[in-house]
């Protein structure tokens, strides 16, 4: 989809749709692109408005034909909701909901009024989030359906502001944030026999090769010199060849810089502790994390920001095999660590504590890893916030200040010591579950031996890497978090340290 800024009137663009934003306020006919449009219709949106079919609240679309007095034949309407609460993720969701409503009705072209009436924020900010509301909104997964028919499309957008560079740059940001989100979408979404832990490679290398970012791809004899003995354990019970992502952009100083760790799990049986038949179709999902972090590397390096940025992505399935670990069995991690294995199943920690150590063998800091590691956070948080844990509150509350930036909601748990004795085994240093209670906390507290004293923050998206229904920029299916979060926290420190 091609989207271009213009600086003509919305109102006079040649496009088969129009979609204007709405605040919900008492006067919302009486400024901006709305009053325009109210007085070319004659008046004709007053008695919506009266009626309250207009109301501009958020989620709202109402379409209006024109009856030839605009160019458009139609306008789609979009809420953005009070305009004393009006952000950034408020246009974003708007342009998706907006932009889903007019495809919805035709296949063709779609022009869009921006301007800042509505709010204190810069045209460069409204724009680019209209961008990615657009892209992330008009996602889909359909490559392996065969279609009836066609689906609807919009072909190209156009973007009508007073501040055509402005919007411009913010275009650009704002396709690129998105379109990294998709990607790791395609790659959650994809079926697990279609993306091994061998093909997961290959595509994280064809993206790194489209955004200059440097990749090495470890195999597992490379890592069993390296000593991931825990990492290769859970690799043990399938015939998959299990491999090691490392993608590294460099930026800034001449210095290790930030480091990304990413759970990738391509399928999960759960291993001998195999998990129940029911909804296991929905652990092609448990390599989201390592998606997250692939994926953000692609905007970062298109953002051309001022900072180092290495990703480590330890992929491979978890299945019983006749070669699996079970419960009982013993792993040394990287770092020397001994864990003793309880739960086969509680595999994302495993793999997770060698990349975390060879994260502190390579200088990074500070590290974030990401990763659907527990039922147990969704039970906490729901699909609504992705949690997180860490050894600095600093750290923690940077994260959560991204994803406010990111329209990706967060929520920090507690790390009390106390938490430290369910995981205390009888015979290694570590075992790998700590029992029901607490048990995303427990799994935190897991990494956190691995971590050591490097500033860390593990984010748990185990409620949050799907969507369970449309609405705004989430799509159903694969959702994309926190690959948005993750370029924005990048963004704050390189900003922070120039």
């Amino acid at each position: 989809m091609d989207i271009h800024v213009s600086g003509q009137p919305a109102l006079e663009a040649d496009a088969d749709h129009l979609l204007i934003f709405a605040t919900k306020d008492d006067d919302l006919l009486e400024r901006g692109a709305l009053r325009r449009l109210n007085d070319a219709l004659d008046g004709g949106l007053t008695p919506l408005v009266e009626a309250g079919e207009l109301t501009g609240a958020v989620n709202q679309t109402v379409v209006i034909h024109t009856f030839g007095k605009t160019t458009a034949p139609r306008v789609v309407i979009a809420g953005l909701g009070p305009a004393e609460q009006l952000g950034l993720d408020e246009y974003r969701n708007a342009a998706a909901t907006g932009a889903r409503k007019a495809r919805s009705l035709s296949t063709g072209t779609l022009a869009i009024e921006v301007d800042g009436e509505q709010c204190d924020l810069g045209m460069a900010e409204i724009a680019g989030a209209i961008a990615e509301g657009l892209d992330l909104g008009l996602y889909r997964f359909d490559r392996h359906r065969t279609p009836k028919q066609t689906p609807n499309d919009l072909t190209r957008v156009s973007l009508h502001s007073d501040d055509v560079a402005a919007a411009e740059a913010g275009i650009a940001e704002g396709r690129s944030l998105a379109g990294a989100a998709n990607f790791a979408r395609d790659l959650a979404n994809e079926p697990s026999n279609l993306l091994t832990p061998t093909e997961l490679a290959g595509r994280a290398e064809a993206w790194a090769g489209e955004h200059g970012v440097e990749i090495e791809i470890m195999d597992e004899a490379a890592a069993a010199e390296l000593g991931m003995g825990s990492f290769l354990g859970v690799a043990k019970g399938s015939h998959q060849p299990a491999k090691f992502l490392i993608l590294r952009h460099r930026g800034g100083a001449d210095e290790p810089g930030l480091g990304y760790c990413g759970k990738g799990i391509t399928f999960d049986t759960g291993g001998i502790s195999i998990k129940p038949a029911a909804n296991m179709e929905a652990m092609k999902q448990d390599m989201s994390g390592a998606a997250a972090v692939v994926a953000s590397m692609g905007a970062i390096a298109d953002l051309k920001l001022p900072i180092n940025v290495t990703a480590l992505a330890p992929c491979t399935e978890n299945m019983p095999g006749g070669n699996a670990i079970k419960p009982g069995d013993l792993l040394t991690a990287m770092n020397g660590a001994t864990i003793e294995v309880i739960n086969t199943d509680a595999e994302g920690r495993l793999v997770l504590a060698d990349a975390l150590s060879y994260a502190n063998h390579l200088g990074l800091s500070p590290l974030i890893d990401v990763a659907t590691l527990t039922g147990a956070v969704a039970v906490a948080l729901g699909d609504v916030a992705t949690g997180v844990m860490a050894n600095d509150d600093g750290l923690a509350a940077e994260v959560i200040e991204a994803g406010k930036r990111a329209g990706e909601k967060f929520w920090q748990l507690p790390m009390f010591d106390e938490y430290d004795e369910q995981i205390r085994s009888q015979v290694a240093d570590v075992k790998n579950t700590g029992g029901r209670l607490a048990g995303a906390i427990t799994a935190a507290k897991f990494l956190a031996r691995f971590a050591g004293d490097t500033p860390w923050a593990h984010l748990d998206m185990a409620g949050t890497d799907d969507a369970a229904k449309t609405r705004g920029t989430q799509v159903k299916g694969a959702s994309g978090v926190p690959v948005r979060s993750l370029v924005r926290f990048a963004a704050a420190r390189a900003e922070a340290s120039a």
